[in-house]
């Protein structure tokens, strides 16, 4: 791990370059992205500005560290899809474990994923390949899980299997960024997982689950 400048930074220098991030992590989740300043995330961590520029250019270079290092906790949500059987009851469960680990997965990293969401909106490629490296990794092993299907006649042959990942992928994230909008309207989070599984069952074997 390095500095700016390129030098090494020692065990010393990488926790207070850990601390940076964590605090700069609490401060997203509850204040506005673009609201940060560097002199409030080095006061918060008991150091100097001059220590935070050692280790970053700026709070946006920050920023995409904690997002580079939730991007790479995110690739392990293939684990909840890939090898998984989609047939009869245990397609039913597959369909509950992912949407509660890919919930789990929204709700743990919110702060950040807020403003992944925002930089890929505005077109910054570096905040879109990572939204994009979080979400595919769950695209690509729904493509196949549907291939897999549609392979044995399980699923008519004239269904695209990335159409349909991508389509149950973007619902996915699109539910999860939204959380609190349906606690807020009512909608508790025992209601929305079934009817979420349910969704995602139905898409990727066209048929009800066996429960």
């Amino acid at each position: 791990m390095r500095t700016v400048d390129g030098r090494v930074a020692g065990r010393r220098g990488q926790a207070t370059r850990q601390k940076l991030l964590d605090c700069l992590s609490d401060m997203l989740s509850s204040s506005p992205y673009r609201d940060v300043k560097v002199i409030d995330v080095a006061r918060k961590a008991g150091t100097s500005p001059a220590t935070f520029y050692q280790y970053f250019p700026d709070v946006e270079g920050a920023v995409l560290e904690i997002a580079e290092q939730m991007a790479a906790e995110g690739a392990g949500l293939t684990e909840l899809v890939g090898g998984r059987s989609w047939v009869g009851k245990a397609g039913w469960q597959t369909a509950q474990e992912l949407v509660d680990g890919f919930l789990e997965f929204w709700k743990k990293n919110d702060a950040i994923l807020r403003v992944v969401e925002l930089g890929a909106a505005e077109g910054d490629k570096r905040f879109y390949k990572l939204r994009m490296k979080i979400l595919n990794s769950v695209n690509s092993s729904l493509t196949d899980a549907v291939a897999e299907l549609q392979s044995k006649g399980r699923v008519d042959k004239d269904v695209n299997p990335a159409a349909i990942a991508g389509a149950l992928v973007a619902m996915l994230a699109a539910v999860a960024s939204h959380q609190k909008g349906y606690l807020a309207g009512g909608v508790k989070q025992a209601e929305i997982k079934p009817n979420l599984a349910l969704l995602v069952h139905l898409g990727i074997t066209g048929r009800k689950p066996t429960k």
